[in-house]
């Protein structure tokens, strides 16, 4: 009896001693890498997690172990997410003080922002978003819109603006040049020319597949966007290049092009808050195609539109129709006459297809 007490005493210390050295050898690679104060700057990106930055952490020298830094984030269950942004890490920050820095935004040198722009929206609501993100306001990116200097610079630098955008009857320089997506900003202190130049680089990407297109095209560019810009807000999917070729249709006998959404522009109401007044149907503005009066296309365009609706404008869908009309399924009716289209009208009326506002 005495042995088996003696054999399982040895067997408690033996374990004791294997549990004491496992928990010094835990405890030692969580710990600091060295005594150095050197700060390294070290980047938290959007999709980032306490996992996965442990190979970056390990190569910046600011981990000893990753199997153990994985170890401590099990057993500790790490509150919230990364924050993104820059973080000044040293050496000898334990993993435990590095986790609490990284975790917390009022430690980064500066943090990520993100923030998008809706396709068919106008200058108006690009404003508004950035100054709702940015310490940018409203005014400060018209004053940017009618800056000489700076959309000359832009004339110069990106092959598709030309002169179009100085204009003096365009409402905004840059309507429909920013194209319309969601992107990532260093912090809010970024400018309105910072932004401006990112959303243009995405324009210019976009388009590189349709440069030979555009540029062969009897058509400027300014031209395809601002029909671009009517085609985003007039119609959806494939009905698209369809519109498309109903407007050139128009274009190509001079006949006004007709469209609400310009009309609405043009007065400055966005679309959907009301039905327009007489007075504005008739306006005669330099964005009015209600106005029989206005052959052709708008002064520029009218919103950003997607990538879909430039590509409409560029590859649109030859037909022999000069109206259309949707109704409330979004179902498009394409008609020859105007007698056609006003027989629809009256057939959309009766069913109750028809839209108001």
């Amino acid at each position: 009896m005495k042995k088996v007490c003696l054999v399982f005493g040895i067997l408690v210390v033996i374990i004791s001693i294997g549990i004491l050295g496992c928990l010094k050898y835990y405890k030692n690679n969580i710990g600091p890498v060295s005594n150095s104060t050197e700060e390294i700057t070290f980047v938290i990106s959007e999709g980032d997690t306490y996992y996965s930055i442990s190979d970056k952490l390990e190569k910046a020298g600011l981990i000893k172990n990753i199997d153990m830094y994985k170890l401590y984030i099990k057993i500790n269950k790490p509150a919230g997410g990364l924050k993104v942004g820059e973080y000044k890490l040293r050496p000898n920050m334990g993993v435990k003080e590095i986790l609490n820095t990284i975790s917390n935004s009022k430690n980064a040198l500066s943090t990520d922002i993100q923030f998008g722009f809706v396709e068919g929206k106008n200058m108006r609501y690009v404003a508004g978003v950035i100054a709702k993100n940015t310490k940018n306001t409203e005014e400060d990116v018209y004053k940017l819109l009618k800056d000489q200097t700076y959309l000359n610079e832009l004339i110069n630098t990106y092959w598709f603006i030309d002169k179009s955008i100085l204009n003096k009857n365009i409402y905004y320089s840059l309507e429909g040049y920013l194209y319309p997506d969601k992107y990532n900003f260093k912090d809010e202190n970024v400018s309105v020319k910072e932004i401006f130049k990112v959303m243009l680089d995405e324009e210019e990407k976009k388009l590189a597949p349709y440069k030979d297109e555009i540029i062969k095209s009897k058509y400027s560019y300014h031209e395809i966007l601002t029909l671009a810009s009517i085609i985003e807000l007039e119609a959806f999917g494939n009905d698209r290049k369809m519109v498309a070729g109903v407007f050139y249709n128009r274009l190509n006998i001079n006949m006004a092009l007709g469209s609400d959404v310009t009309t609405y522009y043009g007065s400055k109401v966005d679309m959907g808050s009301r039905d327009l007044y007489i007075k504005e149907l008739n306006d005669n503005n330099p964005y009015n195609t209600r106005n029989n009066s206005m052959v052709g296309l708008p002064v520029g365009p009218i919103c950003n539109p997607s990538i879909d609706a430039i590509v409409a404008a560029i590859r649109p869908t030859k037909n022999d129709y000069l109206y259309f009309v949707a109704d409330k399924t979004g179902k498009v009716h394409y008609t020859k006459t105007y007698a056609e289209h006003n027989q629809k009208i009256s057939e959309l009326k009766r069913d109750g297809l028809w839209i108001e506002f």
